[in-house]
């Protein structure tokens, strides 16, 4: 034959394609294993005990006490492609059991020895059964046997020796299903499992079907990781999915990362997601260290496809980024107060052990001296920023006093009673962040970075944080929170709401072009528009317009924070936006777009768009006075009023760049 000729194509043996085929999903003793332990939680089991010999490869055999295997179905489970759990290829859109191919015994009696003893609840006896490449040999034998089913493997891979010889160690290849036994062991807390190797009394995993999640992790893993677990839990109505677990806090991290991760309750890995828990824990833990995650996540069956790959090992679902960003954002927010408190365990006395003694030492010698890196400041005067930032030409800010407003009149109190406006402080409460609240209604004030970003500490952490920003949150809160009961500021010389327009049209900010018609009457529109909801500006809003001298102009703000004054050089784009952004048809709308413009006029500017450059034209005494307001009256705000969303621990509002711990640990290794 010429060495360029085709090679003949032929039809592979069965028995040949069938090893190949088993070869996919049978890859080593902890394969097999993974598949028998799925089909025994199946069979609603309490109890799995596994023995092994030689790694797996010379005896791996599993016992449990369910539902069992029916006598006549013995004849054919061991042929591939027959299960109990699927019928049609559309049950796959809603499967919720681990198997479903009927590949699991298939493959394992190509490559070894198969032989099960089972019985069912209704059976006077057990039958054992043997099988090979598929096939039942002989007829199954009735003996004795409890309620269950044991399923013997024997000689693993005796006629696959390509296999064979590429699998490492014993020991290596024990460690494996170790692993996969201490994993399961950890999810399933209502079943008891047992590991040990033939002819040898002592056990390798051992767990009771009582246990807890985390009594599993602590027999599993040791006490200093289940002491520092917190439970974690998310749960979303837009893409349908659930997530519990445990994580280790930011007191704990081991070298190698231990992520046991189970979708829909099968043991899976993803590495997206494993990446993005990583990059969370990267900003609390020292560098090449990792921490312990165990997580269930529960997705809509539809969702899932776990028909990607014969070992089920991978699994595809929907919307699979935008969930694991949850998670991760989730993680985030659970982690940033982790190490606020700590649990301390103590023994207890024995009965007639008597006192020691410590127990009968005065309390101030048994206190321990508190480390420097712990230290918390109290004093929010000492060691302030601004000292190590002093310039010649300004004063001290302490000096500086805000001018009170010309008058102001504050309304009584009456109750809202809109369903509108409650609707809105209700998705506001939701919104919130409980931990980043904490952080705020217990801060101590650092400084000012600049006009925008400012450094406050809290317990042993610094935070960067966007007084812009948050300064927008706390006024879109004190507007929902005092609607329709809020005071006046006072505008004197009141300023005409047709030059404030047209002003505002000369700003890049306001994009006008020549198509949108002349600036004058863009203006008159502005002064018709706000003069037809003169009314409603004034009632709820305190928003107050007047006719002086023919002009209509604004002579009153609303009063958001005591002592605080809007940047009154943004008045004539915010008149603008009234008119153009505030939608006055729908009255929910109405509100919160009026809120919304307000909170945007109302905040701390920042140096940003194309407003006046504050840093570089700002004179000595407006750096003070800004300064001052920071310090004195929006950051006072902040720890009383401010309720942050959970957005902000994401959204670079606040960040973490500093912990008094740490940088002890980085100065030790000086």
């Amino acid at each position: 034959m010429s060495e360029c000729a085709p090679g003949v194509i032929r039809k592979l043996d069965e028995v040949v394609v069938n090893r190949i085929a088993a070869g996919e999903v049978i890859q080593r003793p902890a394969n097999a294993l993974k598949e028998m332990l799925e089909n025994s939680l199946d069979a609603k089991c309490s109890q799995i005990t596994v023995t092994v010999r030689s790694g797996g490869l010379k005896l791996l055999q599993i016992a449990d006490n369910g539902t069992g295997i029916r006598q006549e179905d013995l004849q054919i489970v061991a042929e591939r492609f027959t299960t109990s759990k699927l019928k049609d290829f559309k049950d796959l859109s809603s499967i919720a059991t681990y198997g479903f191919r009927g590949e699991a015994l298939a493959s394992i009696s190509h490559v070894a020895h198969l032989s099960i003893l089972t019985k069912t609840r209704d059976s006077a006896c057990g039958y054992k059964a043997q099988y090979m490449d598929g096939k039942l040999t002989g007829t199954p034998k009735p003996m004795a046997a409890n309620q269950g089913t044991t399923i013997t493997v024997e000689d693993l891979f005796y006629n696959v020796p390509n296999r064979l010889g590429a699998l490492k160690s014993h020991t290596e290849e024990f460690n494996k299903i170790s692993e996969v036994m201490t994993r399961y062991a950890v999810h399933n807390s209502g079943v008891g499992f047992t590991l040990k190797k033939a002819g040898e009394t002592g056990v390798e995993v051992k767990t009771q079907s009582q246990n807890s999640i985390v009594d599993n992790i602590r027999a599993l893993y040791g006490p200093a990781v289940a002491k520092e677990l917190v439970e974690f839990k998310l749960e979303d109505s837009r893409y349908k999915f659930q997530v519990k677990g445990w994580v280790s806090n930011v007191n704990y991290s081991v070298k190698k990362m231990v992520f046991l991760l189970f979708i829909n309750h099968r043991l899976v890995d993803s590495t997206a997601l494993r990446k993005s828990i990583e990059t969370v824990y990267a900003s609390y833990l020292p560098k090449g260290m990792s921490p312990f995650i165990y997580l269930s996540l529960e997705i809509a069956a539809c969702n899932v496809d776990v028909n990607v790959h014969p070992t089920k090992h991978e699994v595809f679902f929907l919307h699979q980024d935008a969930i694991i960003e949850k998670i991760q954002q989730g993680l985030e927010e659970k982690l940033l107060n982790s190490n606020a408190s700590r649990t301390f365990y103590t023994q207890k006395l024995l009965p007639g052990a008597g006192a020691t003694l410590e127990i009968l030492e005065p309390k101030s010698k048994l206190e321990k001296t508190i480390a420097p890196k712990d230290f918390v400041r109290t004093d929010s005067s000492d060691q302030k920023l601004d000292k190590f930032l002093v310039r010649s030409d300004v004063k001290d800010v302490k000096e500086t006093k805000i001018p009170e407003p010309d008058s102001v009149n504050t309304p009584e109190f009456r109750e809202c009673k809109l369903s509108s406006i409650k609707i809105l402080r209700q998705k506001f409460q939701e919104a919130s962040s409980s931990i980043a609240r904490e952080m705020f209604s217990a801060h101590i004030f650092v400084g000012c970075v600049n006009r925008k970003l400012a450094l406050f500490q809290h317990s042993t952490k610094l935070y960067l944080a966007n007084t812009t920003k948050l300064s927008q949150h706390l006024f879109r809160q004190l507007m929902l929170r005092d609607f329709g009961n809020l005071g006046v500021l006072k505008l004197d010389p009141a300023p005409s709401i047709r030059e404030l327009a047209l002003i505002a049209l000369d700003l890049p900010e306001a994009g006008w072009k020549e198509e949108d018609g002349s600036k004058d009457d863009l203006a008159e529109y502005v002064v018709s528009t706000l003069l037809q909801h003169k009314e409603m500006l004034d009632d709820y809003f305190s928003l107050q317009i007047d006719n002086i001298d023919g002009e209509h102009c604004i002579v009153g703000l609303p009063l958001l924070l005591d002592d605080y004054c809007p940047w009154l050089a943004g008045l004539p784009l915010y008149v603008l936006r009234l008119s153009t952004e505030v939608n006055y048809e729908d009255e929910a709308e109405c509100f919160r777009t009026m809120i919304e413009e307000t909170a945007r006029f109302y905040k701390v500017p920042g140096v940003e768009g194309a407003r006046v450059d504050l840093e570089q034209h700002s004179t000595p005494e407006e750096e003070k006075d800004y300064k001052f307001v920071v310090e004195h009256v929006v950051y006072p705000a902040f720890k009383k009023y401010l309720l942050p969303p959970a957005s902000c621990l994401t959204d670079k509002s606040l960040l973490q760049i500093a912990n008094l711990p740490d940088l002890y640990k980085v100065f030790e290794r000086c």
